[in-house]
């Protein structure tokens, strides 16, 4: 795991700021999605002041730039999820334990391409998530 976490804000032109490389740690240890809410109460045990909208704040800038990713959840709440995979990937999400496995295929460029023939578009991006059940909590052990 790359824990240069002064070089990654650094790549997305965002100043490492102690708030910042605190969530940038506590995401890279946790093996399932999180919420912003989540965060906030860790981060709050780092720090005497911290409000939720600065952790949401961040939470979304570190989004933008590619480092964690948003997971929409099939209850509509938002949570995310800090990417190993510094390239184009797409994501499996169990549904049950909330884990969340780093697909690195993308079977969709073909679609694009002829998407693009037909219409004349150009796309620039796309974001696939999978939600599922997975191999561990299929044989019942989550």
């Amino acid at each position: 795991m790359d824990t240069n976490y002064f070089q990654t804000l650094k790549e997305l032109n965002l100043k490492a700021t102690p708030k910042r490389l605190a969530i940038l740690e506590i995401m890279a240890l946790k093996p399932v999605y999180v919420s912003p809410e989540d965060v906030w109460q860790e981060m709050r045990m780092r720090f005497k002041t911290i409000g939720l909208p600065t952790v949401y704040r961040n939470l979304d800038e570190l989004a933008s730039g590619g480092v964690i990713t948003k997971i929409i959840n099939p209850d509509r709440q938002l949570y995310y999820f800090f990417c190993q995979k510094k390239h184009h990937h797409h994501h499996f999400i169990c549904v049950f334990c909330h884990r969340i496995e780093e697909l690195d295929f993308c079977a969709i460029r073909e679609m694009e391409t002829e998407f693009e023939r037909k219409t004349g578009s150009k796309i620039l991006s796309h974001i696939i998530q999978i939600n599922g059940c997975c191999k561990k909590c299929r044989k019942g052990n989550p």
